[in-house]
């Protein structure tokens, strides 16, 4: 920016006085060339011979003033020492190396072995990313399918011991099979049910032969249905 502004200052002011010069100048000529040299030519001659000096002396300041900002330049921009930085020089290739074929560099290079090379590596390290998590998934517990089985269970009549019949179905046990609480339900002319909880596991316990078991104690249950089903 600064380069630009001396140079449109420079410019501007040798313009200017260069104009001044030259037409002067050209008066003082054409007077010269017809023999009629008056006071006033020779008062312009001095005036052209001062226009000179002074554009010289403008020439000179404005040298002056672009090498100082030149140097100001080199200053801020070339890491304050005001000169430019040395280019590395490139060294020159040796004659062997101007002797070498180009085929050697090709001769290193595998051009069939590398992707076959990549993909194997790729394809191990996908299977031990697959081995990994199936290992990892084998050690984790698989969820265990439950569910909550209320199960009502009628006597013959109102003279049947509610007591002793739950203690023979208490009795009944299989792998996944879990007793809960139970209350006597009131039916009808005095006659009450035994409504007892369960918890099953699904893939162990079938409710339709755990039924068949309760109602093998012929003695005390007429009948069993299911008052609740519900997954856990």
């Amino acid at each position: 920016m600064a380069n630009i502004s001396l140079q449109i200052l420079d410019s501007f002011a040798f313009t200017i006085e260069s104009l001044k010069y030259a037409e002067a100048a050209r008066h003082y000529y054409e007077k010269l060339g017809s023999g009629a040299i008056t006071e006033e030519d020779l008062a312009m001659r001095e005036e052209n011979t001062r226009l000179k000096k002074e554009i010289d002396d403008l020439a000179n300041q404005v040298k002056q003033l672009k090498d100082r900002v030149a140097k100001l330049e080199a200053a801020a921009f070339g890491g304050g020492g005001g000169q430019a930085k040395p280019v590395a020089a490139v060294p020159p290739k040796s004659a062997g190396d101007a002797k070498k074929p180009a085929d050697d560099d090709d001769d290193d290079v595998d051009l069939f072995g590398s992707d076959d090379e990549n993909d194997a590596e790729a394809d191990a390290i996908r299977e031990k990313r697959l081995a990994d998590y199936a290992a990892k998934k084998s050690k984790k517990p698989a969820l265990i399918a439950k569910s909550n089985v209320i199960l009502d269970v009628k006597p013959w009549d109102d003279e049947t011991d509610m007591k002793e019949m739950e203690k023979h179905v208490r009795t009944i046990e299989m792998d996944g099979l879990l007793w809960g609480a139970s209350k006597l339900v009131p039916l009808a002319y005095g006659i009450k049910k035994l409504q007892i909880a369960t918890v099953i596991e699904d893939d162990k316990v079938s409710v339709d032969e755990l039924q068949e078991k309760i109602e093998a104690f012929e003695d005390f249950v007429q009948s069993v249905d299911i008052a609740a089903f519900n997954k856990i």
